[in-house]
């Protein structure tokens, strides 16, 4: 008999067939004492083995390539933390063996992650893999993954860790579902990075039986379980006329009456570039620089380096805007050289600009290097500040940019409530706005994006959010001036309508989403996205906004 379940879609697309769980293993070692004399050599086995877990995640990286390649990065960073390393050194030296110690060792992090409710807790899932991996090789047993299998089939597992995601084959993995994760996860991330339809934080996903039928729509978070012959027909139908509808539009995004609404893509390197300019991006609204700077924890890239890794991106738009965030150190993305050690919640300390300002010299060298970098490129450069609260933090970074010389426009994002409600004070200072849903959803909400059980807090449909979007297009447009959407949010086809509507005046997304949001815009006027924004932000509930938007839409 079908079933419907829902969870939340994260990467569009219709993927119908048969499950397959993600292979499991019994990782906990047995907690036995080894003798004294024994403590260096299994100091040395789980040393070797943490190196050899680490060379394998960047290896999977340098397969994977563009974002995927610098969340592994993170991630094989993260297995040689030396503080992990120090506490596993010190449980072997009292008596536990190589693989007790890295399990104790990683279980005592990930608690205390979790019981101090730090933003950092949102890579639980990817601590977890870390450890998998580490045990699983002292162990000398086969590691938890992504199962074999010669036919195609729909993926289900309790969360995906970066290096499974990163490396599926869409020939065999139609689409995925899991328990955990939100729309911002890694694996929602990379997923629509690959193009696989997906859903995340469907409770009970796991009891689906093995071989069972399903039908996931990725745009809507729904699953059909044991699917009619009916609705697989009325799916497949939906999926080609959705396909077809995209191939039949091309060139710049705009509302079917001509409103322009430029569509550009969210890039982390020179990498990413190839899949936007296949999709047709009029440039780069999110340079994610940070990932750069995350080749080595210990000190920040050279100049040079950074010159050539940003001029790489900026030729491959001639004429085109690409907006440049400066780095975004602290909270999931810490630096040694950059970021304090001893915060009680990262997410609400010295992160983003803060930290810059904290180092004028790192943020002095990467302006320089952007400079340079844009000399003699007919590309229309835009560098934006993150994490900005209030006019003072604008009025700092517009003078940073000015002393370094910059030839650009200078923004800033809007990721914390308060940045949305003083839109205009900022404005005074910059040139431009750009708005981080992601984060401004989980400063608004007290909802951490990496957590699924508050995922429906994360909802970009959510009418306070709606709100604040609102509030900072209305200041740009008051003071005429750009306020573009550069989070995930911008995915969202149906939303983007409504982003639209609202007043915003560019959309930046993954390169996956962008024919999406192309051939959705093209079907409707500026007006109807302006009532359908007004129906949004009337709702009580992000399912509300996003039922009145449809109807609006939709012509009911």
């Amino acid at each position: 008999m079908e079933t419907t379940l829902r969870g939340v879609g994260v990467s569009h697309g219709v993927a119908i067939g048969e499950v397959r769980h993600m292979g499991t293993a019994v990782l906990e070692p047995p907690a036995k004492q080894i003798p004294a004399d024994e403590a260096e050599r299994e100091q040395g086995r789980a040393r070797q083995a943490v190196e050899a877990v680490a060379a394998d995640l960047i290896a999977r990286g340098n397969l994977a390539g563009g974002e995927a390649q610098h969340v592994l990065e993170a991630q094989a960073m993260m297995a040689q933390d030396p503080e992990l390393i120090a506490d596993v050194d010190r449980r072997i030296a009292v008596g536990s063996t190589a693989e007790r110690g890295v399990y104790d060792a990683f279980a005592a992090y990930r608690a205390l992650l979790a019981n101090a409710g730090e933003y950092l807790a949102g890579r639980v899932a990817d601590l977890d893999d870390v450890r998998n991996r580490i045990v699983a090789r002292l162990l000398g047993v086969p590691m938890p993954g992504v199962p074999d299998s010669d036919e195609p089939y729909v993926l289900i597992a309790r969360d995906l860790a970066p290096a499974d995601t990163a490396l599926l084959d869409p020939t065999l993995v139609l689409g995925f579902v899991t328990e955990e994760g939100g729309p911002t996860s890694h694996s929602a991330i990379l997923a629509r990075a690959l193009g696989v339809p997906a859903v995340v934080a469907l409770p009970g996903a796991g009891e689906i039986a093995e071989g069972t039928v399903v039908a996931v729509d990725g745009s809507t978070g729904e699953i059909f379980v044991e699917p009619s012959q009916e609705k697989r027909a009325e799916m497949e139908s939906a999926s080609a006329a959705r396909k077809a509808a995209l191939s039949a539009v091309t060139g710049p995004g705009a509302t079917s009456d001509g409103h322009k609404v430029p569509l550009l893509a969210n890039v982390g390197g020179p990498g990413d570039v190839p899949a936007a300019l296949e999709a047709g991006a009029e440039g780069v609204g999110l340079f994610r620089t940070e990932f750069l700077f995350l080749d080595d924890s210990k000190q920040a890239p050279s100049e040079e380096k950074q010159i050539a890794a940003y001029r790489a991106v900026l030729e491959a738009f001639p004429e085109g805007r690409v907006v440049v965030r400066v780095l975004d150190a602290g909270a999931d993305k810490p630096l040694d050289f950059l970021t304090p050690a001893d915060e009680p919640n990262p997410a609400l300390g010295v992160r983003g600009l803060r930290s810059l300002l904290d180092h004028p010299d790192v943020l002095r060298t990467q302006l320089t290097a952007l400079s340079r970098a844009a000399e003699g490129l007919p590309v229309y450069l835009e560098v934006m500040a993150p994490m900005v609260a209030d006019r003072a933090d604008a009025k700092a970074f517009a003078d940073a940019c000015r002393e370094a010389g910059l030839q650009a426009k200078f923004g800033a994002m809007v990721e914390i409530p308060s940045a949305a409600l003083r839109a205009r004070s900022i404005l005074q200072e910059v040139e431009f706005l750009s708005l981080g849903t992601n984060d401004l959803a989980q400063y608004t909400f007290a909802a951490d994006r990496q957590v699924g059980a508050v995922s429906r807090l994360q909802d970009p449909w959510q009418p306070a959010l709606l709100d604040l979007v609102a509030l900072s297009a209305e200041a740009a447009r008051a003071e005429g001036k750009s306020c573009g959407v550069c989070g995930e949010a911008a995915s969202d086809p149906l939303l983007a309508c409504v982003l639209t509507g609202l007043g915003v005046t560019s959309l930046s997304m993954g390169a996956a989403s962008i024919p999406y949001v192309r051939a959705t815009l093209a079907k409707h006027t500026l007006a109807q996205c302006e009532r359908a924004a007004s129906a949004a932000r009337a709702a009580d509930s992000a399912d509300e906004a996003r039922l009145a938007a449809q109807a609006v839409l939709s012509g009911e």
